[in-house]
C-alpha cells in the first residue's frame, strides 16, 4: 500500500506526531476547559465586599456569562478571537477593581474611586512599610504588579480557550446557550434566590454601570466645588473685625487620631475612656477650666485624616481627593488664614506625621511648621507613628508655646499615636524624664505585635481604646503643665476609626470640645447647645464638620453680624432616639 501521508484518528497529533497517551491528552484538555469555565464564571460572580465572599455568592447564573456566550457562538473564527482576547482581559481588569473595592470597604467602607483614588495607594505603601516593615511592602507591591499582570492574562487566555471549545461543538453549546437563558429569565421572573442572593445574577453589568455614573459625577463635581468654594460670607470681613472675642488668646485646634463616636459609645470602650475624660475634666476645673462639647460629622471613615482636617479649617466639604487638590491650589481662606489675617495671632502647625516637604503649610495659614524631623525628636517610631503624642506636645511647649514676650498664638497640633495598627503602643512617663524620646525605646521594644494583635478584632478594639486614652491623657497632661489663663483649647477627633473598630457602624460622627478659663469665651458658644465638660451628650447637636469655620467665626466676632455672616447661619442637626438625624 503506498504511503499517503495519513494518520490514524486519534493516533497523531500537531505535525502528524503519534500520540502516545490519547486518553491522557483528553482528559487533560477537557480538564483545562472546565477549569478556563470555572475561572470565568468565579470572575464574573466574585463579589465586591469581603463579607459577602462566602460559597453561596457563587451558586447564580451571571447574565453577563450567558450574553458573551451567545456572542462568542455568533461571531466567525478570526472575529470570535479577536472579541475573546479583549474582553477576557476586561473582565480581568473588572475582577482587579472588585478586589480593590473589597480593600476600600473594608478600611473606609466605600468602592474604590477609579478617578480619585489611585493616590491612596501609595499611602498604603507607607503605611505597611512603617507598620510591618520594609519587606511587607516590598512583597504588598510585588504581589499587586504580579496581580494586576497576571489576572487580566490568565482570564483572556480561559475565554480564548472556552471560546474555541465551544465552537467546536456548537450546536450543543448553542442548546446549552438557550437552556441557560431561559432558565435566567425564570429565576428572574420569579425572584428565586440562594443564601439571600438573587440566582439571576447581573452584578458585574451593575458594577460597571455604578463607576461610570461615578466617574461623571466625579468630573462634574470639579464643577461643583469650584462653585461652592466662591463663596465666603468672611472673605469681604475687615482684619478688625474677625475674631474680635478671641483677641489675647492663645487658640490651640487639637485633631485626636481616630477619636470618633466609638470610642466613648462603645460598650467595650465607654467605661475606661469615659473614666480617662472624667478625671480630665476633673483636672480641668482645678485649674480652673470649664468644656463645652458636642459632635461634628467627618466627611470620610476610617482613613483620610487630611480630609478632615481641611473640611474643619476651610468650611468646605472635602470628602475625596480631588476637593483636597483643588482647596490647596486654590485661594480659599482658612480658618488659620483668617486668624494670621488679623495680625493678632503667630500662627504655627504641628504635623508629626508629616516625614517630607509640606507646601500646603501656606495655604493653611500657618507662619512656622514643625513637622516629625522638626521636634527634636530621637526615639523609635510606634509603627505608622513617627513621635509619642506626648513628646509631640511638649515639644510643641519647648519650641513654640512655652517661649517667653510672645504675642498670642493660633496653632494646629495633630495627634497621631492613635493612628492603626494600634500596636506597638507608647505610654505615659514622666514629663521631665522624655529628654529627645530616647526613653521610648525599651516601651517600644516590650510593645506588641501589630501582625499578632491584627489576628483578632477584639485585640484590635482594645488596642485602639488603649491609644485614645494615652492620646486624651498626653493632652489633658499637657493642659495641667502648661496651660495658662488666656489658653482656648479645641479638639476633636477627625474621623471614626476601622470597620473592625465600629462594628460595621456607618455613623460618621466625631466629639468636639472647646476648653476656656475665661467664662466669656463659652458665653459665646452657649447658643449651641453643647454639653457640659468633654464628653458630648447622646443627643448633643451634630454638626456637619465643614459647618464649623463659620459658626466659629461668627460667635467669637463683633456680637453685631453683618447681613452677610448672618444669612450663612448653618443648620444645627440634632440626632433622635433612632439614631437618625433632624433638623434643629
Amino acid at each position: 500500500m503506498p504511503d499517503t501521508g495519513a494518520t490514524p484518528t486519534g493516533a497523531g497529533g500537531a505535525g502528524g506526531r503519534p500520540r502516545r497517551h490519547p486518553r491522557v491528552a483528553r482528559t487533560v484538555t477537557a480538564g483545562t476547559t472546565v477549569l478556563a469555565a470555572a475561572l470565568l464564571l468565579a470572575a464574573l460572580l466574585l463579589p465586591d465586599r469581603l463579607e459577602e465572599l462566602r460559597p453561596e455568592s457563587f451558586l447564580r447564573l451571571p447574565a453577563e456569562g450567558i450574553v458573551l456566550m451567545a456572542v462568542l457562538l455568533v461571531l466567525p473564527g478570526r472575529a470570535r478571537r479577536v472579541t475573546a482576547v479583549p474582553a477576557g482581559a476586561a473582565l480581568g481588569v473588572l475582577t482587579l477593581v472588585k478586589c480593590l473595592d473589597m480593600g476600600f470597604y473594608q478600611v473606609l467602607q466605600r468602592p474604590f474611586d477609579l478617578v480619585l483614588d489611585w493616590i491612596l495607594l501609595d499611602d498604603a505603601a507607607d503605611y505597611l512599610r512603617e507598620s510591618f516593615g520594609r519587606t511587607s511592602e516590598v512583597l504588598a507591591i510585588t504581589g499587586a504588579l504580579l496581580l494586576a499582570a497576571a489576572v487580566p492574562a490568565v482570564t483572556a487566555l480561559a475565554l480564548v480557550r472556552l471560546a474555541e471549545r465551544l465552537a467546536r461543538r456548537r450546536p450543543r453549546a448553542g442548546r446549552t446557550a438557550l437552556v441557560l437563558a431561559v432558565t435566567w429569565v425564570t429565576c428572574a421572573t420569579f425572584g428565586l434566590r440562594a443564601g439571600g442572593a438573587p440566582v439571576a445574577a447581573t452584578l458585574d453589568a451593575q458594577l460597571v454601570d455604578e463607576r461610570v455614573r461615578a466617574v461623571r459625577a466625579g468630573l462634574a463635581d470639579a464643577r461643583v466645588f469650584a462653585a461652592e468654594a466662591a463663596v465666603d460670607a468672611f472673605a469681604s470681613t475687615p482684619p478688625d473685625r474677625l475674631l474680635t472675642g478671641l483677641r489675647g488668646k492663645d487658640v490651640l485646634f487639637t485633631f485626636v487620631e481616630s477619636y470618633g463616636r466609638t470610642a466613648i459609645e462603645d460598650p467595650a470602650m465607654a467605661g475606661p475612656v469615659g473614666a480617662v475624660l472624667t478625671e480630665g475634666a476633673a483636672s480641668l476645673r482645678a485649674a480652673g477650666f470649664e468644656a463645652r462639647s458636642g459632635w461634628l460629622r467627618s466627611p470620610v471613615l476610617g482613613a483620610g485624616s487630611w480630609m478632615c482636617h481641611a473640611t474643619l479649617l476651610s468650611g468646605l466639604w472635602i470628602n475625596n481627593q480631588r476637593r483636597y487638590r483643588n482647596l490647596v491650589s486654590g485661594d480659599r481662606t482658612t480658618l488659620g488664614a483668617y486668624f494670621r489675617r488679623t495680625g493678632a495671632w503667630r500662627t504655627v502647625g504641628v504635623v508629626p506625621g508629616v516625614r517630607k516637604a509640606w507646601p500646603e503649610a501656606r495655604f493653611f495659614g500657618l507662619d512656622r511648621s514643625y513637622d516629625s524631623t522638626r521636634l527634636g525628636y530621637h526615639g523609635p517610631y510606634f509603627s505608622w507613628t513617627p513621635v509619642p503624642d506626648q513628646f509631640t506636645l511638649e515639644a510643641f511647649d519647648r519650641l513654640e508655646y512655652g517661649r517667653k514676650n510672645r504675642r498670642p498664638m493660633m496653632a494646629e497640633i495633630i495627634l497621631a499615636s492613635s493612628h492603626q495598627p494600634w500596636a506597638p503602643l507608647p505610654r505615659m512617663i514622666d514629663w521631665k524624664d522624655l529628654g529627645d524620646g530616647s526613653v521610648f525605646g525599651p516601651i517600644r521594644r516590650a510593645g506588641k505585635d501589630p501582625a499578632e494583635v491584627w489576628k483578632d478584632t477584639e485585640r484590635v478594639r482594645t488596642e485602639y481604646r488603649v491609644s485614645i486614652e494615652y492620646s486624651l491623657r498626653s493632652l489633658f497632661g499637657f493642659m495641667r503643665r502648661h496651660a495658662r489663663q488666656n489658653t482656648v483649647l479645641v479638639f476633636l477627633g477627625d474621623h471614626q476609626p476601622r470597620p473592625e473598630v465600629v462594628a460595621g457602624s456607618p455613623r460618621r460622627d466625631v466629639p468636639v470640645t472647646i476648653v476656656a478659663r475665661d467664662p466669656a469665651v463659652l458665653d459665646r458658644v452657649a447658643g449651641w447647645g453643647w454639653t457640659p465638660g468633654p464628653k458630648p451628650a447622646a443627643d448633643a447637636p451634630i454638626w456637619a464638620m465643614d459647618r464649623f469655620r463659620d459658626r466659629f467665626l461668627t460667635a467669637f466676632g463683633p456680637q453685631d453680624p453683618t447681613p452677610a455672616q448672618a444669612s450663612r447661619k448653618p443648620t444645627v442637626r440634632r440626632t433622635n432616639h433612632s439614631g437618625s438625624s433632624s433638623q434643629g
